[in-house]
């Protein structure tokens, strides 16, 4: 791996590799500004031009003061822009309006209930399902078309003692759990708190050598923490024949691929190295 990651270092992992649906632990996103931009026909300052006369032809002469012209192709200065505050955000929402801070809240809490709390696992090891997503749930067929139709949320978790994909949907009307959902072998896309998770295997992993080497060849400083690192995160399924044994069960395990790259600096390439959640290691693709 040592002779890959460095060959690759510096260099964007391009293509479909990471032009993926992913959950990102930490996105940074730079806009070119627009300072030095070449903009022609003048430099659109305005000017105002006052005291001018115009004879009469009774000989009496009158000035005109604050006629105002424009710069730069006649077209008036853009007045500066003004910031407004962000409406407040209501207790609860309307038909197909996202769901609010305290709906999200609130579903969650009625979602896990004390038999999933305590019977299940998060990405650490702790007590308790991973919380996946909280998203507003589709009306049902009958309730398409009217406007005063129950809200609800799909509540989904993880449970890594089960391998178990839990969804709840949540009446916001009455607050009851109107279905619940299990699944196995289902992966949705990994939250951040796994992909930090991931992240923090893999750096203290003896596989995880290669990565640690490049980051200090690109920094000059030892790699201890994700917070060191910008990464996209994507599943990674098994397929017969392609992996050894150790990844086999990935598709029914939680497994990750990760793509690090160094805050304002160069990616790594890591691609060869899978994170089972499930277990807690690390394996090399052959």
């Amino acid at each position: 791996m040592r002779k890959i990651v460095r060959r690759h270092l510096g260099k964007v992992v391009a293509g479909a590799g990471i032009a993926v649906a992913g959950t990102a632990v930490m996105v940074a996103v730079t806009l070119p500004g627009s300072a030095g931009a070449d903009e022609s026909g003048g430099t659109g300052g305005s000017s105002v031009s006052g005291g001018t006369s115009g004879g009469t032809s009774g000989g009496t002469s009158g000035g005109t003061s604050g006629s105002a012209s424009t710069g730069g192709g006649g077209q008036a200065a853009v007045p500066p822009g003004v910031v407004e505050q962000v409406p407040a955000e209501g207790a609860k929402g309307k038909g197909r309006d996202p769901l609010t801070d305290g709906e999200m809240a609130r579903v969650e809490n009625i979602a896990l209930s004390r038999q999933l709390r305590d019977a299940g696992e998060n990405v650490t090891g702790q007590r308790g399902p991973q919380r996946i997503s909280v998203d507003l749930a589709e009306p049902e067929a009958a309730e398409v078309d009217k406007p005063n139709a129950p809200r609800r949320a799909d509540v989904s978790f993880y449970d890594y003692k089960n391998d178990a994909l839990v969804t709840k949907t949540v009446n916001l009307d009455t607050g009851k759990v109107e279905r619940t959902d299990t699944q196995h072998g289902v992966q949705p896309p990994l939250s951040r708190a796994e992909s930090i998770e991931a992240t923090k295997l893999l750096i203290a992993d003896p596989l995880g050598a290669g990565l640690r080497a490049d980051y200090k060849d690109a920094t000059s400083s030892e790699l201890t923490s994700p917070d060191q690192l910008l990464v996209t995160s994507m599943v990674y399924r098994a397929v017969p024949g392609a992996q050894p044994a150790a990844l086999a069960a990935c598709g029914d395990h939680r497994c990750v691929r990760l793509f690090p790259k160094v805050k304002n600096g160069p990616w790594i390439d890591s691609r060869s190295l899978i994170i089972d959640l499930s277990t807690r290691k690390v394996a090399k693709l052959g």
